[in-house]
């Protein structure tokens, strides 16, 4: 049997790779492979936007990753939805539209070196891809793949606490996405007409048909091949893929591009042979390169979910606990695509400091006219809503370690949260804005009363440990094979992702950050994608 052979090969069907495969095939005379471990997007949870409690802890469409107990969260662990479908996390994530704020691109660029990755410069990326219901101006695209839309409703309950936060402080804003994210504001989606827009039907769909671009799902790639070990710079040439009974050796012409996510492409890499040589050696596998930063410099959102029971207003706790409410949420999306059933997880947004020093907004408010523990349990009883606060600049870092030398077996996750003195500081003065926000006179008439933590716990470690126990990921890991400047001893890849000393292999996904952004990590992915598709093509 013939060793299929294609120009590229594309490992991860997500969020960057969907992306990928349709810039890299547009040439007809590049011949590109897209490999996807999960199935076909063709569940029709996905598409329905408040589908993502069916999707997240379904084999069918997540990776069911737990972390290791994590000492800052008093021993728990947690839940670590990763998309494992067609269009990756952005099929199962909560379509939030986020950016992110100007400093963090001009971070990167400091970073690495490369003004490439300042704002300026990735803002032309950001709308190249964009298809925005505010029409082309100097901040958005609107002739782009990634559609971005209005939400379809509106709660009481979530105006008030927009009122509350304007008083408390907290400017309206009309745009979260001009660089500078201050304010308060519903937050824009992707999606179209009441539907979920997710990367595989945005930018995969479109072209499949191509016949240079096959695309392959329920397929695992097990481990990289390289050529030219005994030079002193192998070059990955492969990759072995293991597809129903089948182990299929494909082979790449220019380049293997990892897509697979912080989780997915950083254990791909340790099973391969790039990674820490102590790890590598622990599980009898051949040690390619020594990179100690692989795995290394795992950053994540957590949030913090206080909940406040509330008294005559409507929320979906009480409008879903009933057959009639039920019945009526059905009725409303089936006619006319709007309500419960075609709402984010989070509807309302907000970017404040945690103290007043702070020059940039470092909190990031998800509010919800609903509670629940997690997005694996079924909503509260009482009529509630949460108002889920993150630190958007963490200084704790984690780790992603394989535990074996299997594939199959899920690597070790530790985010490490709240590990820093700084992290458990904004824990406890994040809380205290919320309980101020609460206590303006715009929710006073729904008699808000504090159910989570609980309003008897006052002081820092009180509310550190407390916050803890209703913490929780908001599914944002990056910078696990991040980037840098040469010389930088724990920078796996250069300004252009490449993987440093091994030649023909790049990294495209979201664990290239050096350090995460201020919002939500979906979209600056498909930023990341669309810069890479352009040094790809050009073999820069």
């Amino acid at each position: 049997m013939s060793v299929p052979v294609f120009d590229y090969v594309i490992v991860g069907g997500g969020t960057a790779g969907c992306l990928l495969a349709n810039r890299l095939s547009a040439d007809p005379a590049r011949r590109v492979l897209l490999v996807e471990a999960g199935d076909e997007d063709n569940y029709h949870w996905i598409h329905i936007p408040v589908g993502y409690l069916r999707c997240i802890g379904n084999p069918r469409t997540d990776w069911r990753f737990r972390t290791e107990p994590e000492a800052g969260l008093n021993g728990r662990d947690l839940l670590y939805p990763r998309g494992k479908v067609l269009g990756g996390s952005s099929s199962i994530n909560g379509m939030i539209y986020m950016r992110g704020q100007a400093r963090d691109y001009d971070a990167w660029a400091a970073q690495t070196g490369d003004d490439a990755w300042s704002w300026r410069n990735v803002l032309a990326d950001f709308r190249s891809v964009e298809r925005s219901y505010r029409g082309e101006d100097e901040h958005h695209g609107a002739a782009g793949e990634w559609h971005v839309s209005k939400q379809r409703l509106h709660w009481e309950i979530l105006d008030a606490f927009a009122a509350a936060a304007e008083q408390a402080g907290i400017p309206r804003i009309d745009d979260f996405n001009r660089g500078d994210n201050a304010g308060v504001a519903y937050f824009d989606v992707n999606q179209r007409g009441g539907f979920r827009v997710s990367a595989a039907k945005a930018f995969l769909k479109p072209v499949r048909s191509r016949a240079n671009l096959s695309v392959w799902t329920r397929a695992q790639v097990a481990r990289l091949s390289f050529t030219g070990m005994n030079t002193g710079r192998p070059v990955c040439d492969g990759a072995s893929v293991l597809r129903g009974a089948e182990r299929i050796e494909v082979r790449a012409t220019r380049e293997v591009i990892l897509s697979a996510g912080s989780i997915g492409t950083t254990q791909l890499l340790q099973l391969s042979g790039l990674g820490p040589a102590e790890l590598l050696r622990e599980h009898g596998l051949a040690v390619i390169r020594d990179v100690p930063g692989v795995g290394a410099n795992l950053q994540d959102h957590l949030q913090i979910r206080p909940v406040f029971k509330v008294r005559g207003v409507r929320t979906l706790n009480v409008v879903a606990s009933s057959f009639w409410g039920r019945l009526g949420i059905g009725l409303e999306y089936a006619l006319r695509r709007t309500g419960p059933m075609s709402m984010a997880p989070s509807q309302l947004g907000a970017f404040a400091r945690s103290d007043p020093s702070r020059i940039h907004p470092n909190l990031q408010y998800h509010v919800q006219p609903l509670s629940l523990r997690a997005y694996d349990q079924p909503i509260d009883s009482f009529p509630a809503f949460t108002a889920s606060v993150c630190n958007l600049n963490p200084t704790s870092r984690g780790s992603v370690r394989i535990r074996s030398a299997e594939i199959r077996d899920p690597p070790r996750i530790a985010p490490n949260y709240l590990a820093t003195a700084e992290d458990r500081q904004v824990a406890a003065d994040s809380l205290r804005l919320t309980r101020r926000i609460v206590a303006q006179p715009a929710l006073a008439r729904y008699q808000p009363e504090e159910h989570l933590p609980g309003a008897r716990f006052a002081s820092d470690a009180e509310l550190v440990r407390e916050g803890a126990n209703i913490a929780n990921t908001i599914f944002h890991p990056v910078g696990t094979v991040r980037m840098g400047r040469d010389g930088d001893p724990g920078a796996v890849l250069d300004s252009h992702l490449r993987f440093r000393g091994v030649g023909n292999l790049r990294v495209v996904d979201a664990s290239i950050m050096p350090t995460i952004v201020s919002g939500n990590t979906a979209s600056p992915t498909l930023m990341i994608a669309e810069k890479a598709a352009r040094w790809i093509a050009a073999g820069v």
